[in-house]
Parts: C-alpha cells; structure tokens; sequence
C-alpha cells in the first residue's frame, strides 16, 4: 500500500488561522478553532492531490491500494475541526497524529510513509534527514480535476535519481556532464529521495489493466542526448516504466508541466518550482543539502 503523510496546512486552507495563531497566540487560535470547528475548512494546495491518489482506492475496489495520514501541530482539540472537515469533503483520512505544536514529522516513519507533505520547509527537512521522501508544497493557485485519473511528474537527477551526475553539472558545466553520462550509459543511476515513491506508486499503476489505468507518470528532465540513454537505462535496470520522457535540454518545463496535466510536478530546484507553480501544482523536494527555500 503507498502511504502518504501530510499537514493539515497542506491539505486545508489554514493560512487565515496560523494568522491568528502568530499575531495573537496559541490561545486565540485555540478558541478561533474550537468556534469555528463546525465551519468546514476550505480546500489546501495539496487537497486535490490528496482526493484523487484516494479516488484510486474507490476506482479499484478489490482492496485499497494509497492510504492518507495526517500529520498535524494540532492538538488533539483544536485539530477536531481539521477532522471534521475531512468527514465534510467526504476523504477516506483514518489515523492521524496531533503533535500539540511539535513538528508532526517524526511520526511518518511509524506510519510507514513513503512520502510526507508538508507547507513548512524545516518539517520537511527533518523528514528527510529521518528517511522519509518529503517535498515542501509550493503555494499554486492551479490545480486539475477535470479527470479522474492521476497524473504525476518528476524531475530527474536529485528526485528519482541521486545527486552524483548533478554534482558534476554544477562543479565542471555540461559538457563533463554530458562525457561522464555517456561514459557510464551503461551503468545505473544510484537512486534519490524519491525512488522509493515512485516504485511504490509504480506497483499501483501496475495493479490496474493497462487499458484502464487511471495514473500517468512522466519524467521531465533538463537532460538532453547524449545523456538520455543513461536514464532510459537506469529505468530499465529498475524494472520501472514511465509513460512519457521529455528530454528539454535546459528549456523550461513549465508549458510541458501544464499540457501533460500535471496534478503534482515534483523538483528540487526552487526556481523550476517557482516557475512550475503558475500553471501546475508543485512540491519542491528537500535534499540534505536543501538550503534555497526562500
């Protein structure tokens, strides 16, 4: 089963509410909330998101293939209201964990999840440096829903792969890039954060008749011939197929993000997701050395 962990702020609109909680306190945020907990809390960034991976479950029927965890800084008392909005918009959200202010990070683990979405930079940090896949969700004001399927892009080296030929790229320019890429075609890409998510949502997509599938999963890389085949390879050699490869060369990704429909790109560099995030929702994935978040 995938299983993802996110915040309450990714998955409702709490912007108003955390306006109280830093202008006023903790105990005017904690009345606004029990007053307000009837009043269901608007959609998030990553509602959508979160609707359609659960949509998936309803689609498939034989068992259930993604579980939602929240993960909150609520109390257990002020988060009754998040709860409630969640019986409101009808999600399938079982078990949470409410951390009475403490970062909700350290549970995704126990949860077993393979990814953790979070609005908050530092929560996301923490998660990765616990082992667990995590992207900080880029405000958006775009979002897709007119379909029911699933559509998710990735970014390549330093998401799906690890950060050895980036490092490279960014230490000796593009065209070491490009030699050291060709030299080892033939030898596997090490895996990034994000392998491991994609495997799992890969094992979904698989569940279902090809003809009927309800995921499409694309690749979206700056990457260019000749160092293509080392990644179409390195696929292979994971037993992973990705329906769509788009090789760009360095063009930005932001057009091709919005005609492939995405309901989340996710991508390290905070300026492709910046740029990513006027037309398609988007999660800029924390690494250890994650340090542009602005």
């Amino acid at each position: 089963m995938l299983r993802i962990g996110i915040t309450s702020r990714a998955l409702f609109d709490l912007d108003s509410s955390h306006s109280i909680f830093e202008n006023e306190g903790l105990e005017a945020y904690k009345d606004h909330q029990i007053l307000k907990e009837n009043i269901p809390l608007k959609p998030g960034q990553a509602f959508l998101l979160v609707k359609k991976l659960l949509n998936l479950n309803k689609q498939f029927k034989k068992e259930k293939l993604v579980e939602v965890i929240l993960l909150s800084r609520n109390t257990a008392d002020t988060g009754l209201r998040v709860f409630n909005s969640i019986e409101h918009h009808d999600l399938d959200i079982k078990k949470a964990a409410f951390c009475g202010g403490n970062s909700p990070h350290v549970y995704a683990k126990s949860f077993g999840a393979h990814l953790f979405l979070s609005t908050e930079f530092q929560d996301c940090k923490s998660s990765i440096e616990n082992g667990i896949a995590s992207a900080r969700i880029i405000p958006s004001k775009r979002s897709f829903l007119e379909t029911d399927d699933l559509r998710v892009a990735f970014d390549g080296d330093s998401v799906i792969f690890s950060e050895e030929s980036q490092k490279i790229f960014d230490e000796r320019g593009l065209k070491a890039f490009d030699k050291n890429e060709k030299d080892l075609a033939n030898k596997p890409l090490s895996g990034g954060s994000f392998k491991s998510f994609l495997d799992e949502l890969y094992k979904v997509q698989q569940s279902f008749p090809k003809t009927e599938c309800p995921i499409r999963i694309a690749l979206v890389t700056a990457r260019s011939a000749p160092s293509h085949e080392r990644v179409i390879k390195t696929l292979r050699e994971w037993n992973i197929r990705v329906d769509e490869s788009l090789f760009l060369g360095g063009m930005d990704k932001t057009s091709f993000l919005k005609n492939f429909g995405a309901d989340i790109f996710f991508d390290d560099q905070l300026e492709n997701c910046k740029s990513a995030s006027l037309e398609v929702p988007t999660g800029q994935v924390i690494n250890f050395n994650t340090r542009n978040y602005a």
